[in-house]
């Protein structure tokens, strides 16, 4: 009970040095494959999975947009798998550091963006300017959509940053309170523990929407830039 809350939050060290890159690294070691024609129930199902995915996220793209579905799949499973293995307990997730989304929001966005105006630079542009804009407001408007277009890989980051870490804190709590509670009122404890179980089916659930959405909204950025 006197563990620090946020101490699930800090970044793991290993003999002083930062093991961050290790964890990064670890979820796709555990996506499986297959050396065999015939595969397995496992491998078919993540197929049909990866498949349903990309189609989903591909079909509203052009031939230049479809281009970058190898890196939205490989983004979407690098994210689910990483918020996955971050519910297992004493486990570090590096999706609720700020600094760790905006390193992948940063890029993507700025790319999505660098092709729009290097493939059709007069549409990039009319974003800027709404058709039928009154002259007196034109330069507002300019600096208002010159903000939103900048903000976008900021609430990229923080929406995942922030539905993560809150799903974690809320666990934490309702598990410290299960703990605190089985040594005062076995009935209370066990009404609280099934509350902890139905919020761990609902964090899983989250996880994996969490993913989709930020995937999904790369992919919108991308499609209006070709």
């Amino acid at each position: 009970m006197n563990e620090n809350l946020f101490a699930s939050f800090i970044a793991p060290t290993i003999l002083g040095l930062p093991a961050a890159v290790l964890i990064i690294l670890f979820p796709p070691l555990l996506i499986p494959t297959s050396k065999y024609l015939i595969n397995n129930r496992l491998i078919t199902t993540q197929q049909w999975l990866i498949k349903l995915t990309s189609k989903q996220m591909m079909t509203m793209h052009n031939t230049k947009g479809r281009t970058w579905s190898l890196m939205l799949v490989s983004l979407i499973i690098f994210i689910a798998t990483t918020n996955l293995l971050g519910l297992l307990p004493h486990s570090f997730t590096p999706t609720t550091q700020l600094s760790m989304n905006l390193a992948m929001a940063i890029p993507l966005w700025a790319g999505a963006v660098i092709v729009g105006f290097r493939s059709k630079i007069k549409n990039a542009l009319a974003h800027f300017l709404p058709q039928g804009t009154p002259t007196p407001l034109i330069p507002m408007l300019v600096i208002i959509e010159t903000i939103s277009l900048l903000i976008q890989p900021m609430a990229l980051a923080v929406r995942l940053t922030a539905n993560i870490t809150a799903g974690h804190l809320l666990m934490h709590l309702i598990g410290s309170a299960t703990l605190a509670m089985s040594t005062i009122n076995l009935p209370s404890t066990l009404i609280i523990f099934t509350i902890l179980i139905l919020l761990t089916i609902l964090e899983i659930a989250v996880t994996l929407i969490q993913a989709y959405v930020f995937t999904l909204l790369v992919s919108l950025y991308l499609h209006d830039n070709t």
